[in-house]
């Protein structure tokens, strides 16, 4: 029996509850498909990536979020969670770019350790129906989807990330 790669990484339990996936995330940077667990350093994640959404129905609408449960660093993460990227109103079976970007791209720098870059999807009711949080640290996924009346994710995917210098630490295989 394999583990799944986001209970393996404590994607779930550090950032979200089990869930079930039922639509298709692709994200890419500069043609690189993420796949959970790899590493990608911050000198190739300068640029929003390439977000593609599955379902089958352009009238379905979803939010996108982006965040960094290991901020400033893993052995102190008291900026959980860090959101580098909301986009709200993704039509289903697009990209992001047809979305509503609420909060700009901010490029992930990390200065200490090896820090879990995740990218979750949820379901909306509707459009227009989710607004900004006021600061990116701090945020919190869970709180943010109830707020909202969002379902549980649809998709997730992470991958880890350490200053271009860095070596070492932990390492998590995709399964």
């Amino acid at each position: 029996m394999s583990v799944d790669p986001l209970a393996r990484g404590r994607v779930i339990g550090d950032v979200l509850d089990p869930f079930t996936k039922s639509v298709s995330l692709r994200v890419l940077y500069n043609n690189r498909l993420v796949v959970n667990g790899t590493e990608i350093r911050p000198s190739a994640i300068v640029s929003k990536p390439r977000v593609d959404v599955g379902g089958d129905d352009f009238r379905v609408f979803y939010t996108l979020v982006m965040v960094d449960p290991d901020a400033p660093s893993p052995s102190n993460p008291s900026l959980r969670e860090y959101l580098y990227w909301l986009v709200t109103d993704i039509p289903g079976a697009t990209s992001a770019n047809f979305g509503r970007e609420l909060l700009c791209y901010e490029s992930p720098r990390p200065t200490s350790g090896i820090h879990r870059m995740v990218f979750v999807l949820f379901r909306q009711l509707g459009r227009d129906t989710v607004d900004s949080p006021p600061m990116r640290q701090n945020f919190n996924t869970r709180e943010f989807a109830m707020q909202y009346n969002l379902s549980s994710p649809v998709a997730a995917v992470y991958f880890n990330c350490q200053r271009d210098s860095g070596t070492g630490g932990r390492r998590f295989t995709p399964a």
